[in-house]
């Protein structure tokens, strides 16, 4: 899972703020577009606790937001829904970019920031932040993407209803091999073999997640393996990739399809489940990729289609956002309920960080900001036709 944007940044245009007075008018006139108010009795109004939050997000954007809330700058009762407003409101559309971002944008363009020297990055500052955090945080199986809550009871069953949706848009059937692409703790790779019968080979640029994956599916039919996805070149029956393509990066999307095509015979079917973005960037949230997923970036569908030119057949695009919001906030309150057993590796700051994290991603799907898809590709068409399923 990978996320490219989650909030915002305001300005009224002008390059002087005139001290912290006009600063804060600014900041206020604009919030009030979204219904948002500064220190007042509504779950989603901004606590302010230092004044000079108003300048820091002014001149340095969502990159000063999010810090500022590290910080203890600001604070908000409903983070999730100052938003989900927010963004509502379009005060995204007031924004100017801060240096950070600036910088980062111009290395998106400039440098490949996914490269196979740079892969294991986000696995070294994101996965490997310890086992414990993500057992307290995620469902039983350790399922980190967005749950189908369709028929879903709770976080268990929703990611459970996930798994088995995905085995069967791939049609799987027992001895039949699969690769899965950002096998994560092998939630996937343990539920396909145990339940359908497949042989799975579960690749993660995460030492953690191998580790792990590798106690949870003892004994089944799956082989998990430390590799960058370039590295792969066999055959296999389908292919999955369940919140591994925010990682990719837009200069890699063409050479990720490739690799996808050689490694799938005809008539296989490869299930790609992204987060993705409404309109096409080369670079990722400031603060997201500063304190998140370092390097990461969310595909549009206009990236996704260029990507697939030559290579597939589009079957089918079944799009569930609205279901992240769920799982997100299913995630803060499991986080928050087992902080007890977690204080004692992480400090208040990672907290505040992490709250910030889950919290604001929340809103941006409440928001329908961003967007989760799984989109089916098949190598030649199905014969007959795809049958969607939901």
């Amino acid at each position: 899972m990978a996320l490219g944007k989650s909030s915002l940044h305001f300005t009224d245009g002008s390059q002087q703020h005139g001290g912290s007075g006009r600063a804060r008018a600014t900041v206020e006139g604009l919030l009030q577009r979204a219904g948002i108010g500064i220190n007042g009795r509504q779950p989603w109004d901004m606590q302010v606790r230092d004044e000079r939050l108003y300048a820091r997000v002014l001149s340095e954007g969502t990159l000063g937001l999010g810090e500022a809330w590290m910080d203890g700058w600001w604070d908000c009762a409903r983070l999730d829904e100052f938003t989900s407003r927010a963004l509502r409101a379009r005060l995204d559309q007031h924004i100017r970019v801060g240096w950070y971002e600036a910088w980062r944008m111009l290395c998106g363009l400039l440098a490949n920031l996914q490269s196979r020297s740079r892969a294991f990055i986000v696995g070294e500052q994101h996965y490997d932040l310890g086992n414990l955090l993500y057992q307290c945080m995620l469902d039983q199986r350790m399922t980190y993407t967005g749950g189908y809550w369709a028929q879903a009871r709770d976080l268990d069953q929703a990611q459970e209803h996930k798994l088995d949706l995905s085995c069967r848009k791939l049609g799987l059937q027992p001895g039949q091999r699969v690769l899965d692409i950002g096998c994560g703790w092998g939630s996937f790779a343990e539920y396909a073999a145990r339940h359908y019968g497949a042989q799975v080979v579960g690749i993660t640029i995460s030492r953690e997640q191998a580790e792990l994956a590798r106690q949870r599916c003892q004994g089944l039919p799956v082989e998990i393996r430390l590799q960058d996805y370039r590295e792969v070149n066999e055959r296999f029956d389908h292919i999955v990739s369940l919140g591994m393509f925010e990682h990719v990066g837009w200069k890699n999307y063409a050479t990720y399809m490739q690799v996808v095509q050689r490694c799938l015979p005809e008539g296989g079917l490869f299930l790609l489940h992204s987060i993705g973005s409404n309109c096409s960037r080369p670079h990722a949230d400031p603060w997201i990729d500063r304190h998140i997923f370092p390097n990461g970036g969310l595909p549009s569908i206009a990236q996704i289609g260029k990507a697939i030119e030559k290579y597939f057949v589009m079957e089918d695009w079944h799009s569930f956002g609205a279901d992240y919001d769920r799982t997100l906030m299913a995630w803060h309150a499991n986080f928050e309920r087992h902080w007890p057993q977690l204080e004692g590796h992480y400090d208040q700051r990672f907290r505040r960080m992490w709250r910030y994290y889950l919290l604001t991603c929340a809103g941006a799907f409440r928001a329908r900001d961003i967007q989760l898809w799984q989109i089916v590709l098949s190598k030649g068409g199905v014969p007959g036709g795809y049958r969607s399923l939901r």
